[in-house]
């Protein structure tokens, strides 16, 4: 099987820092794969925080889904470090876009772990797809 690629764009719209935390660490003394996720996810909330959004169930009315997702390692991360991540909205398309995160040892510098998710809006009431909200879409494309 080929191995994935992700190219990173050549900005970010939003930066947090998140700690390690020992929830985080596997049976192999790091960060574990579904711990990555998780980070990720963190990340994603934080960005649609600053955009005034509280909730992903809550996107001017709608619900967030993720579709995909794919993660590349590049490195170990370990408990007691600080995660500096990335996160940039792109390639929106009608019913949603893709998140792209860049996971980086905010001590070292060192490229922990680069990330995409796509999402689409869902309306939870009617159970269905529903077109991205205009409103987010423009927020969103404001920061890009």
């Amino acid at each position: 099987m080929a191995r994935l690629i992700l190219e990173l764009p050549e900005q970010f719209t939003f930066t947090t820092e998140i700690p390690v935390l020992i929830g985080h660490i596997n049976y192999g003394g790091h960060v574990g794969n579904d711990a990555i996720l998780s980070l990720i996810h963190e990340a994603r909330f934080r960005y649609l925080k600053q955009l005034g959004y509280c909730s992903e169930l809550d996107i001017e009315g709608l619900g967030m889904i993720m579709t995909d997702t794919a993660i590349i390692y590049k490195a170990e991360a370990f408990h007691g470090e600080t995660m500096l991540v990335q996160v940039t909205p792109q390639d929106f398309n009608k019913y949603g876009c893709d998140f792209i995160f860049k996971l980086t040892n905010q001590q070292t510098g060192k490229e922990i772990a680069r990330a995409k998710t796509g999402i689409v809006f869902f309306d939870y009431l009617q159970r269905k797809v529903v077109e991205i909200p205009t409103e987010f879409r423009k927020k969103s494309q404001s920061n890009v």
